[in-house]
């Protein structure tokens, strides 16, 4: 197969001007219409090995490089002022560097003293950042390490090993570090509490508890507020240890908690919060419920209990229940003895407006999170270990909403519900605004 070359005349991409009313960032359309009409007059591909992205990207750089190390030596090549100057230009060492293109072979100049120290392709840097954003970006979507060298070997003819794909992805721990750090706001309106469960092999593998905090701010947007890896099952006595690690990051309120039924997590968010409603989620109870009844009587308990939660004050739901309690109370009493229970947390959202109630009935808010986390474990089975369950999580939770229309909708949303905590929580938001 005969490899057909092409020059592409880089000065002109270096050094033309934009022309009068076009924006700095612009790329002169004139100019690429006769790059794309030249490659294509000598039979160039516009992708793939050796072709037209691959070859511009390889001058591009290199003239790149050329211009820093121009401004290093304070003279540009083949210019007089250099003569007898000290350092000087010392040839140049080839180098392969992954893009998003593919691999692109380009030369790297040097200096006489090695001083010289290069910005767009640093010393030993085999990976343009791009690319490493792309490994992570597929990391966050899911794929496992060898999905991803996969892709890359298909699509861009890359060879990437399986632990250099790590290496990409572990460079995000510093920043998932900071973020779990990072100071809250003083009050939320509402935290939503729950947990997924992910398998780690830990001598054997054995589900693990990942808890994830959402809040809605006052300005209602979603906020993730962390998330913590636990060791056995979930349980209340590790929730107090994450809402204390949120409190000492500033988080001084909240108005609702709503969380599920595990038992002490309510007085776990009382010693924490005292002010705070805590609200059982309506789904956990049902889902629970489901779980002492055989599956022929699903549907007609949810149809028994639904006037139970719809019901317009505290004292209907309770006529309601005891109406089921009548009904159902002997074949399945446990149920019965569920929902008694959790009375308390049930109830609260029952005093509200219709608004809140909507909103704050089910941690429904965060099983979007919840899914997104749970697609991104199912894909690698088991962790070899909590750090790498945290880092595939934490991709996961920052890929959520990459075009920012779901916080836009979110916040939509949340509006009609914020108005109504402002009247039913009278100047206690005012600290997140102050």
């Amino acid at each position: 197969m005969t490899e057909t070359t092409m020059a592409v005349d880089t000065s002109a991409v270096a050094k033309k001007n934009n022309p009068v009313g076009k924006p700095a960032d612009g790329v002169d359309a004139e100019l690429v219409g006769r790059l794309v009409e030249q490659a294509r007059a000598a039979g160039l591909q516009l992708t793939g090995d050796g072709g037209l992205l691959q070859q511009l990207t390889k001058r591009v750089i290199e003239a790149a490089l050329d211009g820093e190390i121009s401004d290093h030596l304070g003279y540009d090549k083949g210019d007089p002022a250099g003569n007898n100057g000290g350092n000087s230009r010392n040839g140049a060492r080839g180098k392969t560097v992954l893009t998003e293109v593919g691999p692109v072979e380009i030369t790297v100049p040097r200096d006489r003293d090695g001083s010289f120290e290069p910005q767009i392709v640093k010393k030993r840097q085999r990976r343009l950042t791009g690319v490493e954003d792309m490994v992570i970006s597929l990391s966050a979507k899911g794929l496992t390490t060898g999905e991803i060298a996969a892709h890359l070997a298909e699509v861009y003819g890359a060879d990437v090993s399986r632990q250099t794909i790590s290496t990409i992805t572990d460079k995000v721990i510093d920043g998932m570090t900071e973020w779990q750090n990072r100071p809250l706001d003083p009050v939320y309106p509402v935290i939503f509490l729950d947990a997924v469960h992910v398998k780690i092999r830990d001598g054997k593998v054995a589900n693990r508890p990942i808890y994830v905090a959402l809040a809605v701010t006052v300005d209602g947007t979603r906020d993730i507020l962390g998330l913590w890896a636990g060791d056995g099952g979930e349980g209340a006595k590790f929730w107090l240890q994450v809402l204390t690690e949120l409190k000492n990051r500033g988080v001084d309120d909240a108005c609702m908690v709503v969380c599920d039924g595990l038992k002490g997590l309510p007085d776990a968010i009382a010693a924490t919060w005292p002010l705070a409603v805590v609200q059982t989620c309506v789904i956990h109870l049902l889902r629970a419920s489901f779980r002492y009844a055989g599956r022929q009587h699903w549907d007609a308990i949810a149809k028994a209990l639904r006037p139970v939660y719809t019901a317009p004050t505290e004292a209907a739901a309770q006529a309601r229940f005891d109406e089921f309690a009548e009904a159902w109370g002997g074949r399945y009493p446990a149920i019965i003895r569920l929902w008694t229970n959790a009375w308390a947390e049930f109830v609260p959202f029952l005093a509200f407006d219709a608004e809140i109630r909507t909103v704050v009935c089910s941690t429904n808010a965060i099983e979007s999170v919840n899914a997104r986390i749970r697609r991104a474990v199912r894909a690698r089975g088991h962790f070899p270990n909590e750090a790498a369950a945290l880092k595939c999580v934490y991709l996961a939770v920052m890929s959520l909403d990459p075009t920012g229309q779901g916080r836009k909708r979110w916040t939509m949303r949340w509006k009609p519900a914020l108005n109504a905590f402002e009247m039913a929580f009278e100047g206690r938001l005012a600290a997140a605004r102050k």
